[in-house]
């Protein structure tokens, strides 16, 4: 389980730009559960994510991960526990390297070896076999070089590398939002299909309200740093979701006027 406990996170503090985002902020997300995390830019959505992986450092407030303290775990430290797939396709690879050298990467997070054990032979069998559950063919493509890969491919490499090690949360920062319509139903299905076989504890942010409703568990929409919507996904609409979406757009809109 993971618990944000008070949390609070002011930027540009004491400038006339001061942007105060989240003031004693509280949620919990359920073990094994899937919450979609909606809202407009500039609500939090992504702020919340960095404060959590240890990116960006909160001005107060506690994150509790299976009842353990977290919150002066530096980035690195958070990665051992909290796998991560970004909106760019790029950033959870190297595209320098072939896919066998990117999972071996990945396989190693958090240890110390050099390059000369970066890859062993009797790990190649387990990566095929991991990537084989995606169904993509990336198994018979171990020797390829990841800058020649698709995007979807390329997605669908970082959320195996992400998961390698079994992580205790997984952070999913608009992870389609990128690819093509017909890539990006493709790939949700792969991490559906990744998320019921591994029963990972996830953060999806995402745009699509119809995603967020058929992907996840729950769907929590924020809102200058508050939560205005927390509801099963099973108990809402995607015209509900849209309307309420609206109406904070447009009470946006004529504030700026």
């Amino acid at each position: 389980m993971i618990e944000i406990k008070g949390l609070s996170k002011t930027f540009n503090k004491g400038s006339e730009n001061e942007i105060k985002l989240f003031e004693n902020f509280s949620i919990t997300f359920e073990e094994g559960k899937c919450t979609a995390l909606l809202g407009s830019n500039g609500c939090g959505k992504s702020t919340l994510l960095n404060i959590i992986s240890g990116n960006i450092a909160p001005d107060s407030g506690l994150i509790v991960v299976d009842g353990e303290d977290v919150t002066k775990d530096n980035e690195e430290k958070r990665a051992m526990y909290i796998g991560r797939v970004h909106q760019n396709p790029s950033l959870g690879v190297s595209a320098s390297l072939n896919i066998l050298e990117n999972m071996s990467l990945a396989d190693k997070k958090g240890e110390k070896f050099g390059i000369k054990r970066l890859i062993r032979p009797k790990n190649r069998v387990r990566y095929e076999s991991i990537l084989k559950e995606l169904d993509l063919g990336l198994e018979n493509k171990m020797d390829v070089m990841v800058k020649f890969l698709s995007g979807g491919q390329r997605q669908s490499l970082s959320l195996c590398m992400a998961t390698m090690k079994n992580p205790k949360l997984l952070l999913l920062d608009e992870h389609t939002a990128a690819l093509d319509p017909k890539t990006s139903r493709v790939i949700m299905e792969k991490t559906r299909e990744l998320l019921e076989r591994k029963a990972i504890t996830t953060i999806m942010i995402s745009h699509n309200m119809k995603d967020a409703i058929t992907y996840s568990d729950r769907v929590v929409m924020l809102d200058q740093g508050e939560i205005i919507l927390d509801r099963p996904s099973s108990q809402i609409t995607e015209e509900e979701l849209l309307s309420i979406y609206t109406a904070k757009l447009l009470e946006f809109q004529r504030k700026a006027v």
